[in-house]
């Protein structure tokens, strides 16, 4: 008889398995409908086409992840590097996110999973509680306008910024002793999950958040990563299609997260598996604070044109 771990890896093949095929018939369709893309073209018409990942793309996969699997978390460094070169228009960051780290994500939650003792009840009701939240919010972020989501992104980046911030100066929590959540305990869990998977729409990643709450509340900080990395991985499947479903991701950065992420996610695991990262942490709240303005200066750029024109009607 199979046991909950052996389940919640099947149901996350299922999740994958749907996702993969549902990303390669857009693949497929937009490959038919307006050819393939043209190197070099970061426009929003040129980056919603269909392609091979050029090597710089496929190269940010790779760096990202693997420094994800480290403690830096992928989310603001991705953001960071395509926001810094204009690499993928801004609205569609989010979704290129989901939908590129989430096979990267989904080899580091099979990592986790098996190699940290955690409670199984707490890790599939916390994982349910993000899916939930992610659900409901990809349908919200995929169809908002660029300046929503700049803003969105912008205040994002600047809270991971913050988070980060707490994180070099040591300001987190030590955590416990618990590997699960009970009480009023795992309701607290519940909500606070059910917003991380929400927010993650917008391109903050749940790494020092979850690290923060769960620590508030008790949990062994080593048991928090496979309910951090199970969540993201459940996560980016279940918002991932809801973005490809409206076409609010870029295609080809994506393919580029995939292929070179999952690559990173292994080599920092099984070889690299420490490194001292302090001094790139303070090189990615920077960058993600620099990120952070420029996205937000380009939503009030975009506004000023409408409000004036309001005004003369």
């Amino acid at each position: 008889m199979l046991g909950v771990r052996a389940l919640l890896m099947l149901t996350l093949g299922g999740f994958g398995a749907v996702f993969t095929a549902l990303w390669g018939r857009d693949m497929a369709r937009k490959r038919r409908g307006a050819g393939g893309a043209t190197p070099g073209d970061n426009s929003e018409a040129g980056a919603t086409r269909a392609g091979f990942p050029s090597l710089v793309q496929t190269a940010i996969g790779f760096i990202t992840n693997f420094f994800d699997t480290l403690g830096i978390g992928s989310y603001a460094t991705t953001t960071s590097i395509y926001k810094l070169f204009r690499l993928v228009p801004d609205r569609l960051i989010p979704g290129t996110l989901l939908v590129g780290h989430m096979w990267p994500t989904v080899a580091q939650a099979v990592i986790y999973i098996h190699i940290v003792k955690v409670e199984m009840t707490s890790l599939v009701l916390l994982i349910a509680a993000s899916v939930l939240g992610s659900w409901l919010g990809a349908g919200v972020v995929a169809g908002w306008p660029k300046s929503k989501i700049q803003v969105g992104m912008g205040c994002a980046l600047l809270g991971a910024a913050a988070l980060m911030l707490a994180s070099a100066l040591h300001y987190l929590p030590g955590g416990g002793e618990t590997l699960g959540l009970h009480g009023w305990r795992m309701g607290v869990g519940l909500v606070g999950n059910f917003a991380f998977g929400a927010l993650m729409n917008l391109g903050i990643g749940a790494y020092a958040p979850s690290l923060i709450l769960f620590g508030f509340l008790g949990m062994d900080l080593k048991a928090v990563f496979p309910v951090m990395m199970g969540s993201c991985a459940f996560i980016m499947p279940t918002s991932g299609i809801r973005f490809i479903g409206r076409g609010s991701y870029s295609p080809r950065a994506a393919l580029g997260l995939a292929l070179g992420g999952v690559p990173g996610v292994l080599l920092a695991a099984y070889v690299v598996r420490e490194l001292k990262v302090s001094q790139l942490r303070w090189l990615v709240i920077g960058v993600a604070t620099y990120s952070a303005l420029a996205l937000l200066r380009s939503a009030a750029k975009d506004r000023r044109p409408t409000q004036s024109t309001e005004r003369t009607v």
